[in-house]
C-alpha cells in the first residue's frame, strides 16, 4: 500500500520580487551571485573542453576511423565547446566539423562566422561552410554537394594517414553519395558520440550543477508566480525568461499541461487557463548554462487548496518509483537487469507508463534509454551503467481515463557507489519555497 502523506500547506501569494536574488544592476550573468552563494564552484573550461575531445577522438582510434564529421550542434558543441544558432543549425545544414583522428579540427561555419571560434583552443582552423541543401544551394544542390565532398577529401588525404573511413553522425543520401564519389567510406555512426558523452569528467558535473541550480531558480519563479486564471503559456514562459536571464539557452519541449489536460501525458503548454486546485505537471527539458540538460519534472497543486486525496495518491505512487529506482540502481548494474527489477506501476497505471525508465543525460537526453521490461521487444536493449554516468530517473502516473496525472523526474550522477541527486528542487504538491 501507499502511504499517503497530507503536504504542508503554506500561504500561496504572488511576491513583488519573483527572485529575490535577481540584481538587475550587478554587471554580467545574475547566476553568478547565485552560484557563489549556493557555494558551486566554476568549472575549469579548459579541462573539461580537453576531456571531451578527447573522448571522441579515443572512440575513433577504437572503431578504425581516420575522422569525424559532426553536423549536430550539441555534438560539435561537445568536441569543441563551440556554438552558434544551435536551434537554427538543427535543421539548417550550415555548420559542420571535421575531426582528425590524428590531426587538426576544422570548424565550417555559417558566413561571416568564424570569429565566433577564434579563442577556442580546441579549434585548429576555421572555414566557411559549404550549404549544399536546397535552401542554401537551390538547384546546384549535386554540384554544391560535391564541391563540399572534396574539401573533405583533401582533409582525409592530409591527416587520415591512409584510412578512408569517416564517421559521420547525420547527413543525407546525396552527401553520402558525394563522399563515396570521392573515394571516402562513410559511416553512419552517431554512437561514437554517444559513447564518447556517456562518461562526465568531474568538471562537466561542476557545470550541471551550475545549471541545475539555474533552473531550480526558474522553477522557484514559476512557483511563486502560479495563480489559478493564468494561462499554462503564461506560466511556462517564466521559466524561459529565468533560463536566458541567466545564461541558459533555449528548452526542447513545451511539456507543461495542468487539470485534465495532464492525463494523458506529452500534451504540451496551450492556453488553457489553470483553475484552482489543478495538478500542474511540467518537464524542464531545459538545456542551461554552459550548455548542459536540466531535465527534472514536477506536479504542483495550483492556488491555496489542499491537495486532494487522488491527487496525493498519484504523487504518491510516483515518488515511490523513484525512490525505488535510485535505490535499485548500482554501477555495473545491467539495463535490463536494473528494467526486470525496476517498481512495478499497478495494471491502473500501467497503460499510461512513461517512455522509459531511466535515461542518460548531458548536453540533451543521452544514451541510455532504458525501457519498461514490456517494452523490450520494441526498443530496448541492454548495457551496463558505469560510474560517471548521468542519469534521470523517470516517472508518470495516471490511470487510464482519470481526471489527472502526476510526472515526476530527478537528475542523477553515478558515483563508484551509488547514485547522487543533483537536483534539490522539493518534490512536494506544495513546495515550501
Amino acid at each position: 500500500m501507499v502511504d499517503v502523506h497530507t503536504p504542508k500547506i503554506h500561504p500561496h501569494r504572488r511576491p513583488e520580487v519573483v527572485v529575490e536574488t535577481l540584481d538587475p544592476g550587478r554587471v554580467g550573468n545574475p547566476a553568478i551571485a547565485e552560484w557563489e552563494a549556493a557555494g558551486l564552484d566554476a568549472p575549469a573550461m579548459d579541462v573539461l573542453r580537453q576531456y571531451r575531445l578527447a573522448r571522441i577522438r579515443q572512440q575513433l582510434v577504437e572503431r578504425d576511423f581516420g575522422g569525424a564529421l559532426l553536423y549536430d550542434p550539441l555534438n560539435i558543441r561537445y568536441a569543441t565547446d563551440t556554438s552558434n544558432m544551435q536551434v537554427w543549425c538543427l535543421h539548417n545544414a550550415v555548420r559542420y566539423l571535421f575531426v582528425a583522428t590524428e590531426g587538426p579540427t576544422v570548424l565550417f561555419d555559417f558566413h561571416g562566422c568564424g570569429h565566433l571560434s577564434a579563442d577556442f583552443p580546441t579549434v585548429t582552423e576555421t572555414r566557411p561552410g559549404i550549404s549544399w541543401f536546397y535552401f542554401g544551394a537551390g538547384e546546384d544542390e549535386r554540384e554544391r554537394a560535391a564541391q563540399w565532398a572534396t574539401e573533405l577529401a583533401d582533409l582525409m588525404r592530409a591527416h587520415g594517414g591512409g584510412n578512408r573511413r569517416l564517421a559521420v553522425d547525420k547527413c543525407d543520401q546525396l552527401g553520402i553519395a558525394a563522399l563515396v564519389a570521392e573515394g571516402l567510406e562513410p559511416h553512419s555512426s552517431q554512437s561514437f558520440v554517444e559513447e564518447a558523452r556517456k562518461i562526465k569528467h568531474p568538471e562537466e558535473i561542476r557545470a550541471m550543477r551550475r545549471a541545475i541550480h539555474a533552473c531550480e531558480a526558474g522553477m522557484t519563479a514559476m512557483w511563486r508566480s502560479l495563480e489559478p486564471g493564468m494561462t499554462e503559456n503564461q506560466l511556462w514562459s517564466i521559466l524561459h525568461r529565468e533560463n536566458i536571464a541567466r545564461g541558459g539557452e533555449w528548452i526542447e519541449t513545451r511539456l507543461l499541461a495542468s487539470g485534465p489536460r495532464t492525463n494523458p501525458w506529452f500534451q504540451e503548454c496551450s492556453d488553457r487557463v489553470i483553475e484552482a486546485g489543478d495538478v500542474v505537471s511540467f518537464d524542464t527539458d531545459l538545456i542551461g548554462p554552459y550548455g548542459y540538460c536540466c531535465d527534472i519534472s514536477r506536479a504542483w497543486v495550483a492556488g491555496s487548496n489542499r491537495p486532494s486525496n487522488a491527487q496525493a495518491v498519484l504523487h504518491a505512487v510516483a515518488t515511490e518509483q523513484i525512490a525505488f529506482n535510485m535505490d535499485l540502481l548500482k554501477p555495473g548494474m545491467g539495463f535490463r537487469e536494473f528494467a526486470e527489477k525496476s517498481y512495478r506501476l499497478s495494471d491502473d497505471y500501467m497503460p499510461n507508463r512513461y517512455s522509459c525508465v531511466v535515461h542518460g543525460v548531458g548536453l540533451c537526453d543521452e544514451y541510455p534509454s532504458v525501457a519498461y521490461p514490456q517494452d523490450t521487444k520494441k526498443g530496448g536493449y541492454d548495457g551496463v551503467f558505469e560510474p560517471g554516468m548521468c542519469v534521470c530517473f523517470e516517472s508518470y502516473v495516471g490511470a487510464v481515463g482519470g481526471s489527472e496525472g502526476v510526472k515526476l523526474e530527478n537528475q542523477a550522477f553515478i558515483t563508484e557507489t551509488g547514485i547522487e541527486v543533483l537536483d534539490r528542487f522539493p518534490m512536494d504538491l506544495v513546495p515550501e519555497v
